[in-house]
């Protein structure tokens, strides 16, 4: 499923693969960084997650642990710590210190607490996989928030019009694009975690 950094597609995608017999739900794709010491690219197993009412919901602790068995095997390296959820992005490095002093979480996203919300409501354990794209020092270009259709596309003529009006933010989105790579190369490999021969419980 692909719910394109949409909370409410997040959980409806959830419900649907519960419905079809899910024994465990994973959450995997970006993140951004709150910890200042993640860089783009890093991977990050949750341990938990931490919902909007500051509330932790507890990654399953078999599933971690096969997952980070697995992660050595492949000589992938695991930062293991807490992931916020948010239903809006977090835009400024402001925001995103508050949210780390609040929280004690590592990274953000705006899929996983809604993941593990439904993994609540039907009994099932669940795992966040996370990938940083933006740092926690970094604030995002505003032509960057056009750029991502509802279901996970991207939009390049919606951002070419917004840099038109805003040229001034081409810099930080070309630097955001590039640390973006770093993150979607880490998820390819990181996707070998979930492979029948990792003996993993998602075959």
């Amino acid at each position: 499923m692909c719910s394109g950094a949409v909370s409410e597609r997040a959980a409806a995608g959830a419900d649907r693969l519960a419905g079809r017999g899910a024994t465990c739900l994973a959450s995997f794709g970006l993140a951004g960084g709150l910890d200042a010491g993640l860089r783009p690219g890093d991977l990050v197993l949750a341990t938990a997650v931490v919902t909007a009412d500051g509330g932790d919901r507890s990654a399953d602790a078999g599933v971690i642990r096969l997952l980070t068995e697995a992660a050595a095997r492949l000589g992938l390296a695991l930062r293991h710590g807490k992931i916020a959820g948010s239903d809006h992005a977090l835009t400024t490095a402001l925001a995103k210190q508050a949210l780390y002093a609040a929280s004690g979480a590592v990274a953000v996203d705006m899929e996983s607490h809604a993941v593990a919300a439904v993994a609540a409501r039907h009994g099932l354990p669940f795992v966040v996989v996370r990938a940083i794209a933006d740092p926690a020092a970094r604030a995002l270009p505003p032509p960057a928030l056009v750029g991502l259709g509802p279901e996970g596309e991207t939009r390049p003529l919606a951002v070419a019009l917004a840099l038109l009006n805003a040229p001034y933010h081409l810099p930080a989105l070309l630097k955001l694009a590039a640390d973006s790579r770093h993150g979607f190369a880490t998820l390819r490999t990181a996707a070998r975690l979930f492979r029948p021969e990792q003996k993993a419980p998602f075959a």
